[in-house]
């Protein structure tokens, strides 16, 4: 409803801006004298300087990548309410919070049949081990979907990606509730996760559409700390008492119902270009004239052109330092939260002697550590609001250093391994249970804040792409933790719990340098933030303005690996077998655009 309700308001905004044109120039199909003498008026729907649409505000000549003049849709000004950044705080806190829902659900999804092994292994006679495919089969699925539907948001929008996912997840969850034997459970599990992929990519750029750097320093964590309690809320309601296998199912589908209701009513397109898209669909529809565009519609070409661009992103970004150093580090922090999960009923029942009824409440640590994550935001708020102002900022945000990102890590990072260490070896029935819970709360918060430094990290980097760039991070950690929920219980059971805690925190000793040495050494590629490739999204040169020499419009060049270069530059001159180039990255501005080598009298270099 809210998205319908959106595109009407955008409809009326641009029957308002014609409307002031017509009263101002008249009637928009006729010439005006002066322009015939002055020879400025051509063909009703060919862009001229003498026709009105350019005095409209956020529409302005531009050349598209064919050489052919286009009116460019834009924002009508800085404070343009259509503009998702200018939306009201409470309309931004109640779509982050809609966003909240979507993830705390699929993430619930993620885990709450990995604690009730017992009731599914007895109804299809297969061991533990063979079940756990149940949940790792579903987090193997939000890895591959995530390469399908972080894509699909930046061609589609948020929006439409947020309700097809949702609704498909629904239906396969059902399936998996009314799954006749074990094949078909795991199969309809793998596609449920597949399809429900989209929160902790999708989302995580969702939170960039509407959030200003600075504003994200407590909107991210508003939209974190329920996506990463998810899967400890949806491991204690399996742990409850009288809840089988399929009641795990019709819960999540339950679930999924709600928050599918809610998007559906309440939320709307929040994607930059996609908004600007409908836009320009508007004014192409009112006045009959197709050269209505926005910069990437001018830029991308063909629809296919457009679509091979959207899916080959996420493959282009992993090969940033950056990606590749939080994909890293958050895949061995998703690799120990996985394996931990696995072990409660070996850390507190079997130690403790506690019935199913009581050990879900043990649960309760890790959602207090996850909780207590968000004394740090004042504190990094006014961290990051202290720099700006020390550096002169102009209110944008553009100057905030990304390594003030990494506050949270830093300091949770040491948490992990203390915690884990902590709860292996006090984890005797000789010591007070409230020994292991208090080590439990160390291990949540810890994971919460490396989960909140790398996402802000990487969408402060890539902006509008973010969710691309999080594509590759969430393959991959996702694969490695269905993995490791496969060999977590065989761990527990051959090792014990405190050799397999143990081995837990010598494996998080590894990560706790991680943000520290990013801190201090930081990736290359940051030097050069929010990085726009040419190929994805290159606004074009004005008609009447003439191009700079890029490498004298900033400091920082950045190289990219000479198939991304080539890539790019196959649109800006046809052939990229004949032309090698490089990309250099505008600071200010947030333009990209292509140098071409100097030519040399056998060709170019």
């Amino acid at each position: 409803m809210a998205f319908f309700l959106q595109r009407r308001a955008i409809q009326r905004h641009v029957q308002t801006e014609l409307q002031r044109v017509t009263e101002f120039s008249g009637p928009l199909s006729a010439p005006t004298e002066e322009a015939k003498e002055l020879g400025e008026w051509e063909a009703p729907g060919k862009p001229s300087k003498g026709e009105p649409y350019s005095k409209i505000p956020g529409i302005t000549l531009m050349e598209d990548c064919n050489n052919e003049v286009y009116y460019q849709v834009d924002w009508a000004s800085p404070n343009d309410p259509l503009n998702p950044k200018k939306w009201s705080t409470i309309h931004r806190i109640g779509a982050t919070m809609l966003v909240c829902l979507v993830a705390f659900v699929a993430t619930i999804a993620s885990s709450i049949d990995s604690a009730v092994l017992t009731s599914a292994t007895a109804e299809f006679g297969v061991s533990e081990v063979a079940e756990s495919l149940a949940t790792a089969l579903f987090l193997i699925g939000m890895g591959f979907g995530a390469l399908l539907l972080s894509p699909l948001s930046e061609l589609l929008g948020r929006y439409l990606v947020y309700i097809s996912s949702l609704f498909v997840f629904g239906c396969w969850i059902l399936a998996a509730a009314l799954a006749p034997n074990y094949g078909a459970q795991i199969a309809f599990r793998f596609l449920a996760g597949f399809s429900a992929s989209a929160p902790l990519t999708v989302a995580g750029g969702t939170v960039g559409d509407m959030w200003s750097p600075v504003e994200k320093t407590f909107a991210l964590p508003l939209y974190a700390i329920p996506a990463f309690g998810g899967p400890v809320f949806g491991a204690y309601i399996g742990y409850s008492r009288g809840v089988d296998w399929r009641w795990t199912e019709w819960i999540t589908l339950i679930l999924v119902g709600v928050v599918f209701l809610l998007i559906l009513l309440l939320k709307r397109e929040s994607f930059a270009p996609r908004i600007l898209s409908y836009k320009a669909d508007c004014f192409r529809r009112l006045t009959g004239n197709k050269n209505f565009k926005t910069a990437a519609e001018a830029s991308h070409g063909s629809l296919g052109d457009l679509m091979s661009k959207s899916f080959l992103r996420p493959f282009l970004l992993c090969t940033q330092p950056i990606v590749m150093a939080f994909t890293l580090y958050l895949t061995i922090v998703y690799i120990i939260l996985f394996t931990f999960l696995d072990g409660y009923p070996f850390i507190f029942a079997e130690t403790y002697g506690i019935n199913e009824g009581l050990s879900n409440i043990c649960f309760l640590g890790l959602f207090v550590g996850i909780a207590l994550s968000a004394i740090l935001v004042p504190i990094a708020y006014r961290r990051t609001t202290q720099q700006l102002k020390n550096d002169g900022d102009d209110g944008s945000g553009k100057a905030i250093h990304r390594e003030s990102r990494l506050f949270f890590a830093m300091v949770g990072a040491p948490a992990l391994p203390i915690g884990l260490f902590w709860m292996g070896w006090t984890d005797y029935d000789s010591v007070s249970i409230w020994s292991p819970l208090v080590a439990s709360v160390l291990v949540g918060f810890s994971n919460i804040c490396v989960f909140m430094s790398a996402y802000m990290y990487m969408i402060d980097s890539y902006e509008a792409y973010a969710a691309s760039a999080l594509t590759f991070n969430a393959l991959i950690r996702y694969l490695a933790a269905g993995g490791m929920t496969i060999v977590g219980i065989p761990m527990y059971r051959n090792l014990g719990t405190h050799w397999t805690l143990t081995l837990l925190g010598c494996l998080s000793v590894l990560t706790v340098p991680i943000p520290i040495h990013s801190g201090k050494h930081p990736p290359k590629a940051t030097e050069n933030p929010q990085l726009h490739f040419t190929s994805l999204v290159s606004p074009p040169i004005g008609w009447h303005q003439t191009p700079q020499n890029p490498l004298q419009s900033t400091p920082h060049v950045a190289n990219l690996p000479i198939a991304v270069v080539s890539f790019a530059a196959h649109r800006r001159f046809k052939s990229f077998l004949r032309y090698r180039s490089e990309i250099q990255i505008e600071r200010i501005g947030l333009v990209t655009q292509i140098a071409p080598r100097k030519r040399r009298s056998g060709g170019y270099m």
